[in-house]
């Protein structure tokens, strides 16, 4: 029997966030609708974040509430920065929030104002209250192998982190190569010993591919054992607040490596392409996966 991996698409929030067209709310229905379509098991689909910092995430509220309005079935989630984002999430009745621990000072510093230590305590704080009201919390390690401010992030930091949040109740703990910077060898080298420590059915890894290595250091993960994945619609991505930052693993590539590896992602390829189409045509900015153009040709001799 095939081994199953989760991919959860990001493309909504995290793909949308830096984008030079802000999309309107039907906007991001219809693409949110788009990727359900394909059968990816999780999106997230949007954050409750401040207007003015994020413009392209401003309605989110009413993303939520026209999905439920319309019994959408697709597991959802939404990240919150702060205790302000939790309520609104939780009023506009989210099931799922991911929560961003930082794993450098200068990340910390530049997003949220804070130590990272500080940070924390508010993190902390946030699933104690997410745990009381039923919600799931995913923990997204920011910085996790490098950060553009301070440097190489030490793996014991990180290691840290994935025991307290765990030991806190967290649902989830998620690996982010915020900038992109991670090679395969450090990927499978810290994947393989938080596998050995804690089990994979609670880690995850989202990579970006500025140096070019994302799918490798989805490979070299799979290695360890990890089978829960980020990845963004047609390669959408970078982050505002991140320089350097660029476009996420591309669900097109990811979906298509781990399928043809023997992996069951419940992804129908061909519906996936017309939902990259889609994010290429509503930001004009989406790349598209690098896969893509060969996908497409393959997909249509299928056909014929």
């Amino acid at each position: 029997m095939s081994e199953t991996v989760v991919i959860t698409d990001v493309g909504p929030r995290d793909g949308l966030q830096n984008q030079p067209q802000v999309l309107s709310v039907e906007q991001r229905l219809q693409l949110v609708n788009a990727i359900a379509d394909c059968g990816v098991p999780q999106i997230e689909v949007g954050s409750f974040v401040s207007p003015k910092a994020v413009p392209a995430m401003a309605g989110t509220g009413q993303v939520f509430s026209a999905l439920d309005a319309a019994e959408f079935v697709t597991p959802t989630i939404a990240l919150i920065p702060n205790m302000k984002g939790y309520e609104l999430a939780r009023e506009s009745g989210v099931k799922t929030v991911t929560m961003v621990v930082y794993a450098s000072d200068g990340m910390a510093q530049k997003n949220v104002g804070m130590s990272m230590a500080e940070a924390e305590l508010v993190t902390l704080d946030i699933l104690k209250l997410a745990k009381e009201d039923g919600i799931e919390v995913i923990a997204t390690i920011a910085v996790a192998f490098e950060c553009p401010f301070d440097g190489a992030t030490d793996p014991a930091v990180v290691k840290n982190i994935v025991a307290k949040f765990l030991a806190a109740g967290a649902d989830q703990l998620v690996l982010a190569d915020t900038v992109g910077a991670a090679h395969p060898q450090q990927v499978r080298e810290l994947t393989a010993t938080l596998v050995a420590s804690h089990g994979a059915e609670q880690l995850g890894c989202h990579f970006h591919d500025t140096r070019a290595m994302g799918l490798a250091n989805v490979y070299a993960a799979v290695e360890s054992g990890i089978r829960r994945f980020d990845s963004s619609i047609a390669g959408l991505g970078g982050c505002p607040f991140s320089p350097g930052a660029s476009g996420n693993v591309a669900t097109d590539d990811i979906a298509m490596m781990l399928q043809q590896m023997g992996f069951k992602t419940g992804i129908d390829l061909g519906k996936l392409m017309q939902a990259s189409d889609l994010a290429q045509r509503l930001t004009g900015t989406a790349p598209g996966g690098r896969s893509k153009t060969w996908l497409q040709g393959y997909l249509a001799k299928q056909v014929d």
